[in-house]
């Protein structure tokens, strides 16, 4: 299940085949003999003889080819074993920066040039300011094909992504701020089991935020952290908020034999990890002296597996003050309640200052939401400057109130093309849901296409979803869809898909 064998026509050339592995969670043990736990970490090198015509890459500090098409990687930094990864393609390079490169199928270089060039250093320079050294070199991306179920692994030196973050006016590219944070959290230290997962992400969620605050300023990304939210809001409203899932520290193994850690994988290591890290640095009251404690965090920990234990035994010997007031123990917002007890975070970073990018968003949903349509008031608004997650968040908002009066979806999509023909990801994603919701036959050939178009979990399985739940014509189309795609689909989302669909699993 970890090497996935691509057809040519999974590829964006549709001309090789292409080979990738996805180590995360516990996949690596069916690439290469060695201990699959993030709690064991080791340096590794590989030799990788490859046919002419492609091209090896893999999570190494130094590559070199060497003659027969062979090529040798070296990873000079103990890391654990599901980030060590393997691509193999038709894949070429172009920098972008002084320690940065991104490769692609030729079909996609220049675009991935166009997108990242410059911006990568950056965010780079930021993350290192806040966060100590970037200590693994190089920092390339590698645009995967179409069908990667992901929308960035963060594998040292070369995080794997979707192509769908080449959305061409750069909307999308504060993504990979979150795969960068990685460097420091996740990479460099590493939570030691799988059920601690959110170590790994709660920490670079609040590390992402903190350099989309010193690059893009506080409201917007209090406003993509409200976006953030309503996806914590919707997987519990799914799940139920007392799911086992939906605490931090999930049970995988003793007891439940056979839970695989994959199967784990939700908004709450994300979002409600964010929330429990946000609410350290609410306990410490001073952003300056919460970001010193990461980085002397870092930098006792790094290189190195721990566990809540050793983060939180860490933050309360930093600062002995809290220590004392015992705010390990404050009632309703006990650490040992925020790991133990599944549920809503007892404690939400305030986000009002997005609210000056959410209000108009809010009050233009409204407007569309409308039974008579105040054409006046809503052409006063002017989208066009927007960013990314305002209209995100708009359409978060459309979605909520949907299904909408007749006609108005209708009336939206013709006012709004920068929003219903959009080739940004997020926003596709958003509108097909909308065009679901709304049982717009009209539009459905652009669920279809965006389906087509891609295989990330993320976007794929709440489409399905959403058809699965319409009417009979969205089950059709989400049968159809499913038929002509599933060939170029992961294997584990297919068999999300099929779960959802109602169809058999192959064991």
């Amino acid at each position: 299940p970890q090497v996935c064998w691509l057809a040519p026509e999974q590829t964006a050339g549709r001309q090789k085949p292409y080979m990738y592995t996805q180590g995360q969670a516990v996949l690596n043990r069916s690439f290469f003999p060695g201990f699959d736990t993030p709690s064991v970490k080791c340096p590794y090198s590989a030799t990788v003889q490859v046919p002419e015509g492609f091209t090896a890459v893999m999570s190494a500090t130094s590559w070199e080819k060497q003659k027969d098409n062979t090529f040798v990687f070296k990873m000079s930094q103990p890391i654990p074993s599901y980030l060590i990864a393997l691509a193999v393609g038709d894949i070429v390079s172009a920098d972008v920066g002084p320690r940065s490169r991104v490769w692609a199928e030729p079909c996609l270089i220049e675009a991935a040039k166009k997108e990242y060039d410059g911006v990568i250093e950056e965010f780079l320079a930021v993350g290192e300011r806040l966060f100590g050294p970037y200590v693994w070199g190089r920092y390339d991306i590698l645009f995967m094909p179409p069908s990667f179920p992901f929308g960035g692994m963060e594998n040292p030196c070369l995080t794997f992504v979707t192509p769908c973050l080449l959305a061409g006016d750069r909307s999308l590219a504060d993504v990979i701020i979150h795969e960068i944070s990685h460097s420091w959290f996740g990479n460099l230290v590493t939570n030691a089991t799988w059920g601690e997962f959110w170590l790994n992400e709660g920490f670079t969620m609040y590390a992402q935020r903190r350099i989309s605050t010193e690059v893009y300023g506080l409201a917007y990304t209090c406003l993509e952290a409200a976006t953030g939210r309503a996806l914590l809001r919707q997987h519990m409203d799914n799940t139920g908020e007392d799911h086992p899932l939906n605490k931090l520290r999930v049970v995988i193994e003793p007891g439940l034999w056979g839970v695989n850690p994959d199967d784990t994988y939700n908004e709450t290591p994300y979002e409600k990890g964010y929330c429990f890290v946000s609410y350290l640095a609410h306990l410490v009251g001073d952003q300056s002296k919460f970001d010193a404690f990461l980085q002397a965090y870092v930098n006792q920990f790094k290189f190195q597996s721990i566990t809540a234990d050793d983060t939180l035994g860490f933050f309360l010997e930093y600062f002995p003050e809290l220590k004392e007031k015992g705010v390990d123990s404050i009632p309703g917002f006990e650490f040992d309640r925020w790991l133990n007890t599944p549920g809503w975070p007892p404690y939400l970073p305030d986000l009002s200052p997005g609210e000056q990018l959410m209000k108009p968003a809010d009050k233009l949903a409204e407007l569309w939401a409308a039974d008579g349509l105040n054409m006046e008031a809503i052409e006063a608004v002017d989208i066009t400057t927007w960013r990314t997650y305002q209209l995100v968040y708009f359409l978060d908002q459309v979605l909520q109130k949907s299904p909408l009066p007749e006609g108005n979806v209708e009336r939206l999509s013709k006012m709004y093309p920068k929003v219903s023909k959009a080739q940004n990801a997020e926003l596709r994603l958003r509108w097909c849901q909308i065009v679901l919701k709304n049982n717009l036959e009209a539009e459905y050939s652009k669920v279809k296409d965006f389906l087509h178009s891609q295989g990330k979990q993320k976007y794929t399985l709440p489409l399905y979803r959403a058809m699965w739940g319409g009417s009979e014509s969205a089950r059709a189309l989400a049968m159809e869809t499913f038929s002509a795609t599933a060939p170029q689909l992961h294997v584990n989302v297919q068999n999300y898909v099929k779960k959802i669909l109602g169809l058999e699993v192959a064991e």
